[in-house]
């Protein structure tokens, strides 16, 4: 199973370090990442899951929760996050979920169909508020994720979300949009009284709505 972008996230009831997730409750009307490991105790994801919880209250200020996912069970979890606490200097500070009878990992497709069958696949899943995914990303075991790109992407989906604009390439908070173009210039002139450089008819760029 291959999750699409705008598709409903798949609910499930799975045990955590913070007791049993009713995933689509949890989120409640918070955005979520839910993010995937292959095992505990892999040296990439120590990293990632200390760099989470260390900027885990720039998530939250943007009405973000975040949830971790590995195959192996809540007592291996107990033990890996002491690894996490010493190596990476942050406490586990949001849920892992004990995916260790792989409910989530078949539901989401994170199994690796050529590869060991325990062995999940890298994923960030961005959901909504309506439980709908917005964007994934998959990584190799070897590459780390990158938490800043994560929260770009998230204020671009909020962005977004909330007025008639797209975000250029290497957009940062703050910066230049674009225009929608399903959005006549008249249009445009109602929602953006500030105006817009037209690049073309179809590329027209203007401040970033407050």
């Amino acid at each position: 199973m291959t999750i699409q972008l705008g598709e409903i996230a798949p609910d499930f009831t799975v045990e955590s370090t913070e007791g049993t997730i009713s995933f689509h409750e949890w989120v409640g009307d918070s955005w979520a990442v839910l993010f995937s490991h292959p095992a505990d105790y892999t040296p990439v994801c120590t990293t990632e899951l200390g760099a989470f919880a260390k900027r885990k209250d720039e998530f939250a200020e943007r009405g973000v929760k975040l949830i971790g996912v590995s195959v192996d069970p809540l007592e291996s979890h107990t033990g890996w996050a002491e690894d996490i606490e010493k190596t990476q200097g942050a406490a586990l500070n949001y849920p892992l979920l004990a995916d260790n009878d792989q409910v989530v990992a078949n539901l989401y497709g994170m199994i690796h169909p050529k590869a060991d069958p325990k062995v999940t696949v890298r994923t960030v899943f961005i959901i909504d508020p309506e439980k709908k995914v917005r964007l994934t990303f998959t990584y190799p075991p070897s590459t780390g994720r990158n938490v800043d790109e994560i929260l770009r992407v998230i204020d671009s989906l909020q962005l977004t979300g909330k007025h008639k604009v797209a975000t250029p390439v290497d957009w940062q908070n703050g910066g230049d949009v674009i225009i929608a173009p399903s959005l006549s210039d008249e249009e445009a002139k109602e929602r953006f009284p500030e105006g817009w450089d037209a690049k073309t008819p179809y590329l027209r760029v203007t401040p970033q709505p407050r």
